[in-house]
């Protein structure tokens, strides 16, 4: 298979193309809302048990059906034993297009970390892989995290933070100074889906207030990008964390900020700024999902993860700030307290499904969101005590339809397509399981 490796010389010239070009276009696509999709693909991915139970650490499998089968209880579908495995040591980070006609990935950790490629979705195990690939992880490690933006499949966004260290630490310029501040280098590099190529790349530290930095506070993980309605930003999402500073140590209690993002202009992905919700004090990168939405009107709703006060949906307006008088608690909503969103999808008309756990429970659960009147019900299905969405990724939207894929840990589940209008869902094709594997998503 032919592999694609660009040197820094050859990037540069390419970058600059890459400028030309995009002064010409105009911003972003219409938003609109989702469209059913004839004779589609419908890709269910499931990750193998590594050392233990639900870990996902021993690779990914994935198998295809039509829209047909995946609605019908009767058809049983084996990804383990039928199923094609897709590159990657540990569990793959998926995306589809959104006909469902090819699957892109990129291998996460081990020897072809970092490695993108794309497969067409031909049904059952057969997927053909490109020939044609191209590692980024000499700009982003060999566990990047990525995004494929919602702007007609042209673009993925992956990104990483590195090398955090104080400013003092030995070995830098100056380890003599005053303690300052913790920071890492961040990378937001773009991908062409399309040509299979790096179209852009940037690195930067990202610095907080002088008061945050000098608290120990620093960005340890950015993930969850997406393009605003005009085209011309993204909002990364931010996961942060804080040292001790007079140890180096890194504390597993604190008292957190508000919620950040990280805004940078698109597609030059220069200017990087850091926007700030008072509303809630979460981290917003979500884990191997999507976790920020593009709504018809031009809003980005966000979720948070690891909020003192329960999980919340954020709201961030057409001018790339956070709307801080939009408050919506999933603790208050669900009248639970703890909410955590493992994974969730916008599915158009200010609704969404929300898989999330809470306090006091182990198992995973599904909610109806309406984010105008920012309110949740809890979905309406069998439930088990070994049901786990924290490795989830995949969801499928078709028209009024969300396909999610419902295995307990190491048990049989099904495919339930939801109705996005009225939160009512209905059992779909068995997902056959086998000891310590889980079913990840839907593509």
């Amino acid at each position: 298979m032919k592999k694609q490796f660009l040197n820094l010389g050859f990037l540069v010239a390419m970058l600059s193309a890459f400028a030309f070009v995009s002064c010409t276009e105009s911003g972003g696509d219409p938003v609109t809302p989702p469209e059913e999709t004839e004779d589609r693909w419908i890709t269910v991915a499931g990750a193998l048990m590594g050392t233990n139970p639900g870990d996902g650490n021993g690779g990914t499998q994935v198998f295809s059906v039509t829209k047909e089968d995946a609605k019908n209880p009767e058809v049983s579908i084996n990804v383990y034993e039928n199923g094609y495995g897709v590159k990657s040591n540990r569990t793959a980070r998926l995306q589809s297009s959104e006909d469902g006609n090819t699957l892109f990935n990129i291998a996460y950790t081990g020897d072809n970390g970092g490695e993108f490629s794309k497969y067409d979705v031909n049904g059952g195990e057969v997927f053909t892989q490109s020939d044609v690939s191209v590692n980024i992880s000499q700009y982003a490690s060999t566990s990047p995290r990525w995004m494929k933006l919602f702007d007609g499949d042209k673009t993925g966004i992956a990104v990483n933070v590195a090398n955090i260290q104080a400013n003092n630490a030995p070995g830098t310029a100056n380890p003599d100074a005053p303690f300052a501040y913790y920071r890492g280098v961040a990378t937001v590099l773009s991908l062409d889906l399309q040509n299979t190529l790096i179209s852009a790349f940037k690195q930067y530290e990202l610095p907080l207030t002088e008061e945050e930095e000098a608290a120990g506070h620093t960005i340890f993980r950015l993930d969850g990008s997406v393009l605003n309605k005009a085209g011309n930003k993204l909002i990364i999402g931010t996961w942060m964390r804080k040292y001790d500073v007079a140890t180096g140590t890194v504390e597993s209690d604190f008292e957190r900020l508000g919620t950040k993002s990280v805004v940078v202009d698109y597609p030059s992905l220069e200017n990087p700024t850091i926007i700030t919700s008072s509303v809630a004090h979460g981290d917003c990168s979500g884990y191997r999902s999507f976790n920020s939405f593009l709504a018809e009107d031009g809003s980005i709703y966000q979720a948070t993860q690891r909020d003192p006060n329960g999980s919340h949906i954020l709201k961030i307006l057409s001018n790339n700030v956070y709307d801080d008088s939009y408050v919506f608690s999933l603790d208050a909503a669900l009248g639970v307290e703890g909410v955590y969103v493992d994974s969730w999808r916008y599915a158009g008309d200010n609704k969404a499904i929300v898989l999330y756990t809470h306090d006091g429970v182990e198992q995973g659960y599904i909610a109806y969101v309406d984010l105008a009147t920012k309110t949740a019900t809890k979905v309406d299905i069998p439930y088990d005590a070994d049901l786990d969405f924290g490795q989830y990724q995949g969801f499928v939207v078709d028209g009024d339809d969300v396909y999610v894929a419902v295995t307990p840990t190491g048990k049989d589940g099904n495919i339930y397509i939801i109705d996005s209008k009225t939160g009512l869902a209905s059992k779909g094709a068995k997902l056959v399981n086998q000891p310590g594997n889980h079913y990840i998503g839907i593509f």
